[in-house]
């Protein structure tokens, strides 16, 4: 079985870690992906015999690493789905990108057209058919001068295809070794991490927040560095 890092679990969700290049579900490559990792545990922790339900509610980019909520009733997936659209369930991201940005805090709004064919997002004007508005704030956590690179918190408004990846390459800042909007870190692990989940129980209805951070290595060394000043 994979090595699965579980957050938290009860009876009517489970959180776990998903590692950067798995999958949230089975595709085209046919790849271990996380919902058949945990459904493996499950069956193996609890000796479930025949299919172990899991319900989907969200997805990280296959290359992006971080925090997941998985649904173990069909009740606790139709709540969590309907958070989501309420705008109740809150994913915050981090990020090391390019450059220095001028303003420490800001929101980015922008107008994205998804290419379908090329599995690809690009900013477009907004009267372009099938554009869609994407918004997301950001605050710059920290900035290593020697490498030139930003540490960012990202909170997104709206969750569309690559959105992060595109609006910061848009606005000059590149997250670092993203392969397709990037322009440094070619050949590295893209620097992107859901580390943060807020949620109201499925069931108890409580607010939860969940936190999971990368290791502090290669690139998330800029974890554990001093704060420098702009």
């Amino acid at each position: 079985m994979n090595k699965l890092n579980v957050i938290y679990e009860d009876n009517h969700i489970i959180v776990v870690e998903k590692q950067p290049n798995i999958p949230s579900q089975a595709d085209k490559t046919e790849d271990i992906d996380m919902l058949t990792i945990i459904k493996e545990y499950i069956k193996e922790k609890y000796n479930k015999p025949g299919n172990v339900y899991l319900g989907l509610v969200h997805r990280l980019d296959r290359p992006v690493g971080g925090i997941m909520i998985f649904a173990k009733t069909s009740k606790a997936a139709s709540r969590l789905s309907n958070q989501i659209r309420e705008k109740e369930f809150k994913k915050e991201y981090i990020a090391v990108v390019d450059g220095i940005f001028k303003k420490e805090k800001d929101t980015l709004i922008d107008y994205l057209y998804k290419d379908e064919r090329h599995n690809m997002s690009k900013v477009v004007n907004k009267d372009k058919k099938n554009a869609k508005k994407a918004s997301l704030d950001y605050e710059v956590l920290k900035y290593n001068p020697i490498k030139n690179l930003s540490l960012v918190k990202i909170n997104l408004h709206t969750g569309r295809h690559h959105q992060i990846r595109v609006q910061l390459a848009h606005s000059g800042h590149s997250i670092f070794g993203d392969q397709k909007y990037g322009t440094r870190g070619q050949g590295k692990q893209i620097a992107l991490w859901a580390y943060k989940l807020t949620i109201n129980h499925p069931i108890t209805k409580e607010q939860i927040e969940f936190q999971d951070f990368p290791e502090p290595i290669g690139t998330w060394c800029i974890l554990k560095e001093d704060k420098h000043k702009n």
